[in-house]
């Protein structure tokens, strides 16, 4: 059960109706986690725009729901690992790969750069080393690339957060967290 309000057709104000109504001729479903967002149409619209706007960039969508399915399992956040992975096969990932991607990793090399920086930047608050940035841009990935990782890096953790938060309903098909070695 979430520990804070999900915001539903019923219980929403004019606002939170409309974003909600946005959201689900968009996307066909408003998935838990925006209900929540909901509570403050503010903070839903702030993230939804910048959702939008990194979307627009020129990293792959499965570079991208790599980084999220890292950054799900290293935060252990359930809801987003439940949601990326139905996300992830959508986008072309298939079970060996969303299970590389949740260790940091991935079949791809090039993306593989991208998936380790991304869980650096989340591990170390930003701080990463003059060696992991070579890393990345010695794996093809160009400095507004690796902005762009940033971006998702934020988005995810962001979301993570609200998911841990809120402990939202999973509302994806179920896929339990890994246990730390």
């Amino acid at each position: 059960m979430s520990r804070l309000n999900v915001v539903t057709n019923e219980n929403a104000n004019a606002e939170q109706q409309a974003l909600l109504q946005a959201i689900q001729s968009q996307l066909g479903m408003v998935p838990n986690f925006l209900k929540v967002f909901a509570n403050s149409p503010a903070a839903l619209r702030a993230f939804l725009g910048l959702h939008g706007i990194a979307g627009e960039g020129s990293l792959e969508a499965q570079t991208r729901e790599r980084i999220a399915l890292a950054l799900a399992q290293q935060n252990a956040c359930q809801y987003c690992v439940s949601a990326h992975t139905a996300i992830g096969r959508k986008a072309g990932l298939d079970a060996t790969e969303i299970e590389a991607n949740r260790a940091g990793s991935s079949r791809d090399a090039r993306a593989a750069a991208a998936v380790k920086f991304a869980k650096a930047l989340a591990e170390h608050n930003g701080e990463v080393t003059t060696a992991e940035i070579f890393a990345v841009r010695d794996a093809g990935y160009s400095d507004a690339e690796i902005v762009e990782i940033i971006t998702h890096v934020g988005l995810n953790v962001l979301t993570n957060i609200l998911g841990k938060a809120s402990r939202v309903e999973i509302d994806f098909p179920k896929v339990e967290l890994k246990l730390a070695a």
